[in-house]
């Protein structure tokens, strides 16, 4: 082919932290597979500093900027590279992947398809690893036992179906966690006497266990690109990786018992065909609606996610789909199953994160700058536990470009501090117990109003934006967010990118800050939510600050959610409060005056928020968006949920496809780009600027 020349050059590579970018002359060996780079071009001639092969890799563009990119190789190694401009990018990239499918595809077409093996697993690991059944009398050498079993003359090795690669994929989590159980024992040793942790057979012993499990990690991305290259063809191109699903469907597949299955076109469930046949973008109004909160009726909606049910029913699949995964690997593009979804979009989410109204509209009735910024530490810390659906990791909808969720929350005037003595602070634990607000007989001058709008802005990068306003109190709130998730082995890391910004115009105040990373965590047992990394709350004119830790267990010892924190003002360096305690459960705050409080989440007040019912919703407002998939959810139909989903994705990947055809950019609705962030089109520190304005005019 044309486009399978070698090519060579000069590109800027990521070393680490350190060292940061270095220049390195790059060579692309289309015959062999390979991409190799030196110091620079008169070396060339020297052996490569380093080489990586091409097969099984996967290149991916990168969403920072229009230079980056990175390699990632079937072994688990990553080159991550810059080039000068967008247009360089592209010409490495695009002749990156075509020489990685050639030597893909030739890997599972002209390899034979392995002989069948029995694999026994003598364990040498700790008694408490679950699943492992401890045998003292063994040694570490006898990790493996791999049986080869010669098959008759004449007989035909059978296809490997993806149930023996789930099997082998279970059998190399159990060696992985005895290989990590050996090293761990290794180093536990002493430096000194008999046996140390220095001893040299010791030390071959933890380099030829490590080398044997990535040997068996190649081997086994090996047997996945045959069995991918005997179902489907061959691998595709590009950076979209789907997880390979099997012909039919994952009901009559995984489990006993038939299911329906959908085939394509007029048998789709109606209400499929419906969501396939939503107008274009361009025929649905991009003008951003003013919503009327008289119209939306408190929420009943009550989905905790404590059902374990399709979790356990679906374990094989979950283990399939981590079989395809590798560490670090970036999930924003992988499609993962309906049933680990919650019956809720990831902007319903954010509005969540905002059910506690009085704590929000207390802030601004903060005497002084430092009230003010403790004030917002402890609305912050609040704000988590009842974003969380119950005690199960599970994962919202993604919202698709333009989706949009409205919602508001009314709050008695008598329920908001207006002092520190008058704050949720003042009762203890035992005395708060959890409320439904019903304010639905007061009138008007009664309450405040809270509204929020969110949106999502992008696709590719994920960007959500959403903003929330009180404007009797002069206060509002607009974040953007982007989040970028990693397969972390046994968990998933979410990284919660962007930035919020609080304003209380009464005050002249803004308060910026950011978001801790989250982890579902134990993803193939009984999956749970853990927030860790700090943030940052400022605050320029006052000059106050807070810094907050969420803490991630350690391995050994240590509690579950905690967090810790100080509040201190900055011109001074002096720490005026300190907080610690769990997210989830009891937070304990000390002042500089010595005095200390209590806050038990679990029993602390909650406002439901109000919604418009369905049929008053847009086409493309979150609930009225997923309500076939919830409503497949919450009946137990992951089949049917898994359609509908489809069918939103695959209008989503069409409506894309013809704007870039087209080249016609995406219009946002309520949402506005200022530089690398997101505003609301109409913030109420214009509206009041505007007012004040007109008022002063006018005098």
């Amino acid at each position: 082919s044309d486009h399978m020349e070698n090519i060579y050059g000069y590109l800027m590579k990521y070393t680490n932290l350190v060292t940061g970018w270095q220049y390195r002359f790059f060579v692309l060996n289309n015959d062999a597979g390979l991409l190799e780079y030196f110091v620079n071009e008169q070396s060339r001639h020297l052996k490569p500093r380093g080489t990586l092969q091409l097969a099984g890799a996967v290149i991916s563009p990168s969403d920072e900027d229009s230079h980056t990119f990175t390699v990632n190789a079937a072994s688990g190694e990553q080159y991550k590279l810059r080039a000068t401009d967008a247009k360089e990018r592209q010409h490495w990239v695009s002749r990156l992947q075509i020489c990685t499918q050639h030597h893909t595809e030739a890997i599972g077409k002209n390899n034979p398809p392995l002989k069948s093996r029995s694999f026994s697993l003598a364990s040498q690991g700790s008694a408490n690893s679950p699943g492992v059944q401890r045998r003292p009398s063994q040694n570490a050498v006898s990790f493996f036992t791999v049986g080869h079993h010669r098959l008759p003359a004449g007989k035909r090795v059978p296809i490997m179906q993806p149930d023996h690669l789930v099997d082998v994929r279970e059998m190399m989590s159990q060696a992985e966690g005895q290989q990590r159980d050996l090293i761990r024992s290794i180093e536990c040793l002493p430096v000194s006497g008999h046996l140390t942790s220095l001893d040299q057979d010791l030390l071959m012993l933890k380099a030829t266990s490590m080398a044997t499990m990535n040997c068996l990690n190649d081997c086994f991305h090996i047997l996945q690109l045959q069995h991918a290259s005997q179902q489907k063809g061959s691998l595709p191109a590009g950076t979209t990786i789907s997880w390979l699903e099997p012909k039919i469907s994952l009901a009559n597949h995984f489990k006993n018992g038939a299911a329906q299955n959908f085939p394509a076109g007029i048998n789709k469930p109606a209400s499929v065909r419906e969501e396939q046949s939503v107008a274009e973008p361009c025929q649905l109004t991009r003008e951003p609606e003013e919503i009327n909160p008289d119209e939306e009726l408190e929420d009943i909606c009550d989905d905790k996610e404590d059902d374990l049910g399709a979790v356990e029913e679906q374990r094989s699949v979950i283990l399939h789909l981590l079989s395809q995964l590798k560490l670090g690997m970036d999930l924003t593009r992988v499609v993962l199953p309906t049933f680990i979804l919650e019956k809720r979009s990831l902007l319903e989410m954010y509005a969540d994160f905002m059910s506690h109204p009085d704590l929000f509209i207390a802030i601004t009735n903060g005497t002084t700058p430092e009230e003010r910024m403790i004030r917002f530490v402890e609305y912050y810390l609040t704000s988590f536990h009842e974003g969380r659906k119950g005690a199960i990791a599970k994962k919202p909808y993604n919202p698709i470009i333009g989706e949009t969720f409205h919602c508001s929350w009314r709050m008695p005037k008598s329920d908001v501090a207006t002092d520190a003595g008058s704050n949720f602070s003042a009762h203890s634990p035992s005395e708060q117990v959890t409320l439904s607000k019903d304010v639905e007989g007061q009138t008007e001058l009664d309450y405040y109003t809270v509204k929020f709008v969110a949106e999502q802005v992008s696709h590719h990068p994920p960007v959500s934006g959403f903003y929330a306003e009180c404007i009797e109190r002069k206060m509002c709130v607009n974040a953007h967010v982007w989040t970028k998730s990693k397969f972390l082995g046994m968990s998933i890391g979410v990284t919660m990118i962007g930035e919020g910004l609080l304003s209380l115009l009464e005050h002249g105040e803004e308060y910026t800050f950011s978001l801790p990373c989250a982890y579902a965590r134990s993803i193939l047992t009984v999956p749970w939510v853990e927030l860790g990394g700090k943030v940052n709350i400022n605050c320029v004119k006052t000059g106050y600050s807070a810094s907050i830790n969420f803490h991630t267990k350690p391995f050994y010892g240590g509690k579950l959610h905690r967090v810790t924190g100080e509040v201190k003002q900055n011109m001074t360096n002096t720490v005026v409060c300190r907080v610690q305690g769990e997210w989830n459960s009891v937070l304990e705050f000390t002042y500089s005056n010595g005095e200390t409080k209590y806050v038990d989440l679990t029993k602390l007040s909650v406002t439901r928020k109000r919604v418009r019912p369905l049929e008053k919703q847009g086409p493309f407002e979150s609930r009225r968006l997923w309500q076939h998939v919830t409503e497949s959810l919450r009946d137990g139909d992951i089949d049917k949920a898994t359609e509908h989903k489809r069918a939103l994705e695959e209008q989503q990947r069409n409506e894309e496809r013809l704007r870039a055809e087209t080249e016609t950019p995406w219009c946002t609705k309520y949402f506005l780009k200022e530089g690398d962030g997101w505003v609301y089109h109409k913030p109420l520190w214009k509206t009041v600027s505007a007012a004040q304005t007109q008022q002063a005019d006018a005098n």
